[in-house]
């Protein structure tokens, strides 16, 4: 009893307790590996609200959305009513961190991908997870994250903010063995088959001519690989094909365009658009192209073209991805880690290798936990090919607010070598976009 509790009290000293529980460096965390054989006793869970630009407004001064019956804006039949629009966070990014504290003073961090609503994902932690959760064994990931999907299975909740929930804490468990264990969350995985992960960036303008430009400047800042919006927007400019067509000049014989639709077409739709898409040698895939719920027009489209189609960001769970994979329904698959987890991500990958479908997680915006959680399951996967966020590093969530930085360079990130996660937050920095 004397050593359990003096260990324990090394754990304290070594991690720390604080809110941010941070710590200089590594070392203290690379000597914790002992306490991976004994339980790690889930003793808090917490969430914190970051926002950039951290004002403290009302909560619908965050919330905008076109107006009621606005339409596509197309020509003829094209000019339909728009259903596919998101709700937009007003200009603001938001995003839910999870702290796991357990009773070695190991600590994990998580994150859920709330731009919108990180209040409502943070009751669903609140109110239901964290009571189920304390007092178990952080190093039982998959039976917890089992546990947690039972809890609402049978009222038909599998997606949304119930699993992002999920995730959130899902991830922050992958980093508490990790760092316990003294070794990173790609070990625990399985190993890595790859030191290091290509990235693609974003590329927009308006004309043809300011998108070639546009995406020129990228590659040579170190960029080959870029992805643009087609369909979203107002008027015709934001459909015109052609602007796809100067991208890709741009970056021919040196790497490709992605192109993302956030299901602007219907199939009619998408098959004309795909025909002319189809001619363009370095297109590397057409991603979200239709409605989320049409599986069947999916597996369509995909047999009708030869450009790859990437869909997934808007799934949550691996059963909906099954019937995805069983009608060869897409090319490439891109479930988001922080709406998923790591474990379910891990599942899903794996089951797309089965179907020989390609890997590319979904990483939108977020800050450490979202995007390392990414690179460790592509650098752990074999069917990994590219991950999004070149630039992430450099937002307000990024590099800046870490005290040991997530390696990342332009083009590529190398995969992070540190206990966990293999990042540390700066408490000082951090503070000052948390809210609420």
């Amino acid at each position: 009893m004397k050593a359990m509790l003096n260990r324990r009290s090394f754990f304290r000293a070594a991690v720390g307790t604080t809110l941010l529980g941070s710590t200089a460096s590594f070392a203290p965390l690379r000597s914790a590996a002992a306490s991976i054989g004994l339980p790690l006793r889930i003793t808090d869970i917490e969430t914190l609200i970051l926002r950039d630009p951290p004002e403290r407004k009302p909560e619908d001064q965050f919330v905008s959305m076109t107006p009621l019956g606005a339409t596509t804006g197309g020509v003829g039949l094209w000019n339909r009513l728009e259903r596919a629009e998101t709700v937009r966070q007003g200009g603001y990014r938001q995003t839910l961190l999870v702290k796991v504290t357990t009773d070695q003073g190991v600590v994990g961090w998580g994150e859920s991908h709330a731009v919108m609503t990180p209040r409502v994902v943070q009751t669903v932690i609140a109110d239901m997870f964290r009571p189920i959760l304390l007092g178990q064994d952080a190093r039982q990931i998959e039976a917890l994250w089992e546990k947690m999907y039972s809890t609402q299975r049978l009222r038909g909740y599998g997606s949304g903010y119930y699993t992002r929930a999920m995730a959130g804490i899902d991830i922050a468990l992958w980093d508490i063995v990790g760092r316990a264990a003294g070794m990173p969350v790609y070990q625990l995985l399985g190993g890595k088959f790859r030191d290091s992960i290509p990235t693609y960036q974003g590329v927009g303008g308006g004309p043809p001519e300011e998108v070639r430009d546009n995406a020129q400047a990228l590659l040579e800042r170190g960029f080959p690989n870029q992805k643009m919006s087609l369909a979203k927007g107002r008027g015709e400019q934001a459909r015109d094909v052609n602007r796809v067509f100067a991208a890709a000049e741009a970056l021919l014989g040196k790497g490709q365009i992605l192109v993302d639709s956030l299901a602007g077409y219907t199939l009619a739709e998408a098959t004309r658009v795909g025909r002319k898409l189809d001619e363009i040698e370095n297109l590397g895939w057409w991603e979200d192209v239709l409605m989320p719920e049409d599986y069947g027009a999916y597996a369509i489209l995909a047999d009708r073209m030869d450009v790859p189609i990437c869909a997934g960001e808007q799934y949550s769970n691996r059963f909906q991805f099954r019937d995805l994979f069983e009608d060869r329904a897409c090319d490439i698959v891109n479930p988001d880690t922080s709406r998923v987890g790591i474990t379910e991500t891990k599942r899903i990958a794996i089951m797309a290798d089965a179907y020989n479908i390609l890997f590319a997680p979904h990483s939108s915006m977020g800050s450490a936990p979202y995007r390392a959680s990414a690179i460790h399951l592509c650098a752990a996967t074999p069917n990994a090919v590219i991950l999004e966020g070149g630039e992430s590093y450099v937002r307000a969530f990024g590099n800046a607010v870490l005290s040991v930085p997530l390696p990342y360079k332009p083009g590529h990130v190398e995969v992070p070598e540190g206990p966990g996660l293999g990042f540390e937050f700066d408490e000082k920095e951090l503070s000052k976009l948390v809210v609420g």
